[in-house]
C-alpha cells in the first residue's frame, strides 16, 4: 500500500494487522494497549504521513479529550500557596493527561453545587472531572453516581457508592509514622490531624493507633487534635497540645505543611527539635527536604497517583471499568525526628 492510500484508520489497521479501534487507542496514547503496540501503529502512521482528524474524531464521538480538575471554592483554595499538596497532585494529574494527548481544565465548585456537571460534562466541554476527597461532602459524590458522571476521586471511596479511586495506603503512613517515633524511644507521641470526619484522617488515625496497641500503650485524648491542612490551623493544632500536654515528645502531623507550623511553634515555646519533640509529617512535598529544618515524614508517591488518577479515569471514561487503586506509601527519615 503506497504512502497517498493511506488515508483513513482502516488503512493503517490493515498494515498493522489490528482492529481500528486498536489503531485509534494507539494514535489517542491509550493506557488500554500494550506500549510496544502503540509504538508500532505510531510508527506506521509517520511512515505514511498519517496525521489523526482531532477535530473532526472529538466531534463524531462528542469527546473534547479534556479533563477537568474540580477545586472547590473554599478556603484554602486547592491550587494555592495554602494547599501545596494540591498544587503538587494538580501538576502530577497534567502530566499524566498531556501523555495521553489529554488537556485539563480547573473547574470551581461551591460546597454543594453540582451544577458544574452540566456546564461541563454536558455542554461537551469536558470528558470527565477528578475530585479530591477532603474537598467533597458524601452528598455531592453520591449524586455524582446517581447522574452516571465519569470520575475519579484522590481518597478513599466512599460505601456503598461503586466509583473510581486512587488514594495512598494511609493506615499503613500512620502507622509507619507512630511505629518510628516509638521505635526511636518516645514516650508521649501525639497526632495532629487534617480534616476530622474524612477517610483519609481516619485511617490515618488508625495507623497511629494500631502502632501505639501494639507497643502496649493506651490512647490518651489530650494528644489528639486537628485542623484543616493549612499552616494556620497546624500552628493552632500545636499550640493546643502544648496547652494540654506539655510533657509531650513527640508528634505526628497529617501533612507537611502544618508539620512544619508544628516546628515554628515547638521552637517558639523554647523546645528545641527533635531533641525535646520529635516531628513526623506527610505526604513528602517539595518543601520538605528544604524546609531549615528537614522534615521526616511520609513520603506519598504524587507522579504515580497523578498517573493513576488520569490513566485510570480515560480508562473508566472508554470501557466503564471501576477501579479502586492503594498507592504505597515510605518512611523518609531527615532531621526533624
Amino acid at each position: 500500500m503506497s504512502k497517498k492510500s493511506v488515508q483513513t484508520l482502516e488503512d493503517i489497521a490493515r498494515l498493522a494487522n489490528v482492529s481500528r479501534s486498536t489503531v485509534s487507542r494507539a494514535l489517542n496514547n491509550s493506557p488500554l494497549i500494550s506500549k510496544q503496540t502503540r509504538e508500532r501503529i505510531q510508527a506506521i502512521a509517520r511512515e505514511h504521513n498519517f496525521c489523526l482528524n482531532v477535530s473532526g474524531r472529538n466531534l463524531r464521538l462528542r469527546s473534547s479529550r479534556t479533563i477537568a480538575f474540580v477545586a472547590p471554592m473554599c478556603f484554602p483554595p486547592v491550587a494555592s500557596a495554602e494547599h501545596l499538596f494540591g498544587l503538587e497532585m494538580l501538576g502530577a494529574i497534567w502530566s499524566g493527561l498531556h501523555e495521553l494527548n489529554y488537556d485539563c481544565l480547573i473547574v470551581h465548585s461551591a460546597s454543594q453545587d453540582t451544577d458544574w456537571v452540566h456546564r461541563y460534562l454536558h455542554s461537551g466541554r469536558v470528558d470527565g472531572f477528578i475530585l479530591m476527597e477532603s474537598s467533597f461532602k458524601q452528598t455531592q459524590i453520591e449524586a455524582l453516581v446517581q447522574m452516571k458522571v465519569p470520575f475519579i476521586v484522590w481518597g478513599m471511596p466512599v460505601s456503598p457508592f461503586n466509583y473510581c479511586s486512587v488514594t495512598g495506603d494511609n493506615v499503613a503512613g500512620g502507622r509507619l509514622a507512630t511505629e518510628y517515633l516509638i521505635r526511636t524511644g518516645r514516650q508521649r507521641i501525639a497526632f495532629l490531624g487534617g480534616l476530622k470526619g474524612t477517610l483519609t484522617v481516619e485511617n490515618r488515625f488508625k495507623g497511629y493507633e494500631q502502632a501505639l496497641q501494639l507497643a502496649g500503650r493506651a490512647l490518651d485524648p489530650a494528644l489528639i487534635v486537628y485542623g484543616d491542612y493549612t499552616y494556620a490551623s497546624g500552628a493552632a493544632g500545636m499550640q493546643r497540645l502544648l496547652e494540654r500536654a506539655p510533657d509531650l515528645d513527640a508528634v505526628f502531623v497529617n501533612s507537611d505543611l502544618m508539620a512544619i507550623a508544628a516546628i515554628n511553634v515547638i521552637q517558639e515555646s523554647g523546645r528545641s527539635v527533635p531533641a525535646d519533640i520529635a516531628v513526623v509529617g506527610y505526604d513528602d512535598l517539595s518543601i520538605a527536604g528544604y524546609a531549615t529544618l528537614p522534615l521526616t515524614t511520609i513520603r506519598q508517591n504524587i507522579p504515580l497517583a497523578g498517573k493513576l488518577l488520569a490513566q485510570n479515569l480515560i480508562q473508566h471514561i472508554e470501557t466503564r471499568l471501576i477501579t479502586n487503586v492503594t498507592v504505597p506509601v515510605e518512611l523518609v527519615i531527615r532531621k526533624s525526628a
